[in-house]
């Protein structure tokens, strides 16, 4: 079986430049699948199953649910409430993390959109919080080699940072390499630069057991980190935003948290 899935061996930077910086580097690997591919990936390999349990899986509830039980539908939902004709659309791939031993935590998973003659039309970022909420970013415009968007975040990301924010997405489009930066602004300065970068390997159990062992927990030791680094800026003293202070600056929000919901009598 000849795939276009694949694994992406990567290395991610996060920088804070305000109110006091703050910068680390890890490695860690992002499964890249066409969402077309997922059935019979499941049947090939013995170390990635769709959702059903195995080392590494990819479970479709995990993403963005709309009217349908599989993301490649609800994706195409997504982009077509954006305004993007989804009719030339044929195939969508997907950099996300898997789940591990069940396990899932995926600050942020990108989706690409191609016709049928490979030529990219659009793009999605899917961004999760640790509250488990999610907000779909659609990114139309292309610029060269890459897709670009700078909007309003409206959504609760960092306790470090206020809502009014605007993201910088820079999605190059995979090939051999990644190479993707999702920038913080504050009006046009930056205040945060996160980048995203690695190289392309086949995807085989062969391959997935080295990444099982170069990173063990993948996604359990993302979560830690995340608290980890919290725990650190919270000790250098930043001003700490609640969630529940700003329900009106996230929008657009899925699986909200009771937070931000209406509360049912």
């Amino acid at each position: 079986m000849n795939t276009q899935s694949a694994i992406y061996e990567c290395e991610v930077m996060h920088h804070r430049l305000k109110p006091k910086t703050h910068r680390f580097i890890y490695r860690l690997f992002y499964l890249w699948l066409d969402l077309d591919e997922l059935d019979g990936l499941d049947g090939k390999l013995r170390l990635f199953k769709r959702n059903r349990r195995a080392l590494f899986s990819f479970h479709d509830a995990d993403h963005i649910l709309r009217d349908s039980q599989e993301t490649k539908a609800n994706v195409l939902q997504i982009i077509h409430e954006a305004g993007v004709d989804t009719s030339h659309i044929a195939m969508v791939r997907l950099l996300t993390f898997p789940r591990v031993l069940g396990y899932i935590f995926n600050p942020v998973c990108f989706y690409y959109c191609y016709d049928a003659s490979g030529a990219p039309v659009c793009a999605v970022a899917e961004v999760t919080n640790t509250f488990h909420e999610q907000k779909p970013y659609v990114l139309k415009t292309q610029e060269g080699d890459r897709f670009r968007l700078i909007t309003p975040k409206h959504f609760y990301v960092s306790p470090f940072f206020g809502l009014e924010l605007n993201f910088d997405f820079k999605l190059r489009l995979p090939s051999e390499h990644l190479e993707i930066h999702v920038d913080d602004r504050e009006g046009d300065e930056r205040v945060m630069l996160t980048s995203l970068t690695g190289s392309r390997r086949e995807l085989t159990d062969a391959a997935l057991l080295v990444c099982a062992l170069k990173y063990p927990l993948l996604t359990l030791r993302v979560i830690f980190l995340i608290h980890w680094h919290a725990l650190r800026l919270w000790m250098k003293g930043l001003h700490v935003y609640k969630k529940a202070a700003d329900p009106d600056l996230q929008k657009g929000v899925f699986r909200p948290h009771r937070s931000i919901s209406p509360i049912k009598p």
